[in-house]
């Protein structure tokens, strides 16, 4: 199934409310909630004050992926604040395993992501353990920037290694999604996309949600 993951960082904070009101009248899936430290990547969002009224008025499960140090220390925080699923950057951890435990302990779906740089290798001894898998199509830390064309051969790789393993892991890709590539980008293994700017900064973000999730 094809789902659609708005993210929340493009939307208008001063408007907070009525911008998740029209994500919860429109056909996407969930509502992707990026959390950055300022460490991690170079640039800062929001945290757990933020979680509550998104958590308040969004009737779509909230997908939030964590672009911080440290995961272990916060994930549990995030799944008591209202997550669906949570997830972590592989190369932010030592050992991405106690944040999963701590995650899946919580009844919370557990994600984890690399960016693009970050060889699959690295990751795929990993996509037994999470109910997720999110490939970055741009570098984490800023919205706004152009899907990575390379990222396509990443996503076959990446759903054939889980097809010929016979798992139900999802594949969700994050960066640069829009209208005009969104097709391709779910012909290529994906099944979940984020997508910020092209969602919120539509004129009809309803109807661009529509237009990605069914070409």
């Amino acid at each position: 199934m094809k789902q659609i993951a708005p993210s929340v960082l493009s939307a208008d904070f001063g408007n907070l409310k009525d911008e998740i009101e029209r994500i919860n009248n429109s056909e996407a899936d969930l509502l992707h909630v990026d959390v950055m430290d300022g460490v991690f990547v170079p640039n800062i969002s929001f945290g757990f004050p933020l979680m509550k009224p998104m958590k308040k008025y969004s009737t779509k499960p909230l997908d939030v992926h964590l672009m911080i140090v440290h995961p272990e220390k916060y994930v549990e925080r995030f799944c008591d604040a209202g997550a669906w699923s949570v997830g972590f950057h592989l190369e932010a951890t030592d050992d991405p395993m106690p944040a999963i435990q701590l995650i899946r302990n919580k009844g919370v779906r557990t994600c984890l992501t690399i960016n693009p740089d970050i060889a699959l290798e690295r990751l795929i001894p990993y996509i037994g353990e999470v109910d997720m898998i999110l490939l970055m199509s741009v570098f984490a830390g800023f919205g706004g920037q152009s899907f990575i064309p390379e990222t396509l051969d990443r996503i076959r790789t990446m759903r054939q290694a889980i097809d010929s393993r016979r798992l139900k892991t999802l594949i969700e890709v994050d960066g640069g999604i829009n209208t005009k590539n969104a097709g391709e980008v779910f012909a290529a293994g994906a099944d979940v996309l984020v997508a910020g700017s092209a969602v919120f900064g539509a004129k009809n973000p309803q109807e661009a949600i529509h237009k990605m999730k069914n070409g």
